[in-house]
């Protein structure tokens, strides 16, 4: 079957309800709420593990060699480190991300008490007071602080507000969606990967289309720490394709436009066969896409693969500018991943083996050049 229509309104209405939630890694419950509520009201059951991973089966023609797509719920952020002598707090950051991109930043702290609304800045913020020594500090976590927005001119103050070490800060999105399409955000990292595959689910269930196997579509809590499908997998899962961001930086090959088709992390590459099918469903359904390397990147497949799991993994993208930072997208690109996952998860099944854990040779795949040359010449060896 080919791609399906992607319903752009409903997509965008998604992304623009999941940035309204703060879910840094560590603090989803809420956000995990809303998603299993949203698949429950497009015909899915949600299944949540214990600490909140969303698995949703959408059952196909079998449930052997079944196909998964995921996404992460979780976004980055900070937390408390210390309840510093002049009433502000020092942070450490949730996931892998510059204090230089959070000089400046809104946010709201969560505490046993409440939320309370503040700014990170850096250490020196006034140019009244300190002139050209704003522009000289050193850029890191050491050098930032959260000013609170309550009473709060000393730690005994900061105790009196019940703040503690440890208490969650979510950053303000500030998004912002222009009549272009281009959508500019903090942690479109992957909260438009989740709105992605939400689009496809509800395109797939509004044309009643069938499957050849289950497709599962996981949303995980903790990717950004490096956790991600590590323990949301079942055995009955052949393959999976991760949805998430590419960059689109100097050096790489990544675009706003169209579908990035990651072929390597610092993991390693991706499956051959079920990235080769993803490229040949974006040549068959005219979908535009392009190919990249990200050295200093992993996902949801990695933490899969390192966990033991035996799975076919793939990853498609949508190209982000300034990637963990002020974040810029293109609703092309959106688009054209969910109707990439719409083909796929209709799509043939093409490696039967895959239905087994383990199996004989017979069935097993082939790559081309080598392996093919070397059973040319054995072919042509007399018979003993």
């Amino acid at each position: 079957m080919p791609r399906l229509a992607i319903d752009a309104e409903y997509l965008t209405d998604q992304l623009k309800a999941l940035l309204t939630i703060p879910s840094p890694t560590g603090y989803t419950d809420t956000i995990v709420r809303h998603v299993a509520k949203e698949l429950e009201r497009l015909g899915l059951t949600a299944e949540l593990t214990r600490r909140g991973a969303i698995s949703a089966v959408r059952q196909g023609s079998r449930r052997a060699s079944a196909r998964a797509i995921v996404s992460h719920l979780d976004t980055l952020g900070a937390q408390v480190k210390q309840l510093k002598d002049n009433g502000r707090l020092e942070l450490v950051p949730i996931g892998m991300w510059s204090a230089r991109f959070a000089e400046g930043a809104r946010a709201t702290l969560f505490t046993e008490a409440g939320t309370y609304r503040g700014t990170i800045l850096p250490l020196k913020a006034s140019g009244h007071t300190y002139n050209m020594e704003i522009d000289t500090m050193p850029v890191g976590w050491d050098y930032v602080e959260m000013r609170v927005d309550a009473l709060s001119r000393n730690r005994e103050e900061l105790d009196k507000l019940k703040i503690e070490i440890g208490d969650t800060v979510a950053i303000d999105p500030q998004p912002e969606f222009m009549e272009n399409g281009f959508i500019v955000s903090r942690h479109l990292d992957n909260k438009a990967g989740v709105a992605v595959m939400l689009a496809a689910i509800e395109a797939m269930e509004r044309e009643g289309v069938s499957t050849p196997v289950d497709i599962h579509w996981l949303f995980t809590i903790a990717e950004e720490v490096g956790v991600g499908a590590a323990s949301i997998l079942t055995p009955d899962v052949a393959s999976m394709i991760a949805v998430d961001n590419g960059t689109s930086a100097p050096g790489q090959n990544s675009s706003e436009f169209g579908v990035t088709i990651g072929m390597s992390d610092q993991s390693g590459p991706f499956d051959f066969h079920l990235t080769k099918k993803l490229v040949r469903l974006c040549i068959d359904e005219d979908i535009s896409y392009q190919k990249d390397i990200f050295k200093f990147y992993r996902s949801d497949s990695a933490s899969a693969i390192e966990a033991g799991h035996d799975v076919r993994t793939a990853l498609i993208t949508f190209g982000v500018d300034a990637s963990h930072g002020y974040e810029r997208i293109h609703m092309h690109a959106l688009r054209s991943l969910s109707e990439l996952i719409t083909a796929y998860a209709t799509s043939p099944v093409e490696i039967e083996r895959d239905r087994n854990q383990h199996a004989g040779i017979k069935g097993f795949t082939r790559q081309p050049a080598i392996e093919a040359e070397q059973e040319l010449a054995e072919d042509s060896e007399p018979a003993e």
